[in-house]
């Protein structure tokens, strides 16, 4: 019960903020049956300053006061954790660590047994308590394996590279251009960003030759740029926040053979693009 009196010494606002705010799991699936797409990673990576590798030493089942909003079906638990890697954190964090997660109860109507699992957990700082930390979603503890710490490391790194790509946050205006010759066309499409740095899609159409489709970082454009990868930091920039269809405003200004030739353009890029696969919560 150590651990427990420790804990409840946290001032009643630190607790409170807490127990209110630690993420419900709806459908979490078994560490051993999860599968993570790169989308589930990136949305954890962008909004977390911590991210670790962790085994699970002890869990205490949370009750009344201090398990506040849990779901139907779930208990709360207060989970001890030893730091086996820091992936992400500026200020680093102390061999052990403790965080709130929900967990489905199994039918015997108890919490799982995740004593000795590793996880990959995505959290924020608890100022003043630099062993405790808050997970930033329901999701944020994932089972651990080779390829997810792989696929966490390469989206962290590329997240902090100084030429990142960047939040996309809507779509602009856009121009279509009909070529000489029948069936040659240019298009492009300019893209709002979070930092307002420039970014378009440019589409290009020559007879006789499949379309082609590139992305400017900035504001020259190179027609010879190769489309962004799958499972990519730009890829998921645009597959998983552009809207499926172009927003009427961005054709406003067209003639109707031109909008109708701008937005085959778009449907082109997003089918080029594939789904945002995300895992299932």
């Amino acid at each position: 019960m150590q651990l427990i009196k420790s804990t409840l010494a946290l001032t009643p606002l630190i607790w409170s903020a807490l127990a209110l705010a630690s993420p419900s799991v709806g459908s979490q699936q078994a560490p051993e049956t999860q599968t993570l797409f790169y989308a589930d990673l990136a949305d954890l990576a962008n909004r977390s300053p911590v991210i670790a590798i962790a085994t699970i030493g002890k869990t205490e089942w949370l009750h009344k006061e201090l398990a506040v909003n849990v779901p139907p079906g779930h208990a709360r638990l207060l989970v001890t954790a030893m730091v086996d890697t820091l992936l992400r954190g500026d200020h680093g964090l102390p061999p052990r660590i403790t965080y709130l997660f929900d967990v489905p109860l199994t039918a015997a109507n108890r919490p799982p047994k995740l004593r000795k699992q590793k996880f990959l957990i995505a959290a924020s700082e608890v100022p003043g308590k630099p062993d405790m930390l808050q997970l930033v979603s329901a999701q944020a503890q994932m089972a651990w394996s080779e390829s997810n710490e792989a696929l966490a490391r390469k989206i962290i790194s590329d997240l902090v590279r100084p030429d990142a790509a960047p939040t996309i946050i809507g779509i602009g205006n856009a121009f279509h251009v009909p070529g000489s010759l029948p069936g040659e066309s240019e298009t492009q499409i300019f893209l709002k960003t979070k930092d307002e740095r420039p970014v378009s899609l440019s589409i290009l159409r020559r007879p006789g030759e499949d379309p082609r489709w590139s992305v400017a970082l900035g504001e020259m454009v190179d027609e010879s740029a190769p489309s962004p990868a799958p499972d990519t930091l730009l890829w998921y920039r645009l597959a998983c926040f552009l809207p499926d269809s172009l927003p009427a405003q961005s054709v406003t200004d067209m003639s109707p053979d031109d909008a109708i030739a701008t937005n085959a353009d778009y449907r082109f890029v997003m089918e080029q693009l594939g789904a945002c696969k995300r895992a299932p919560h």
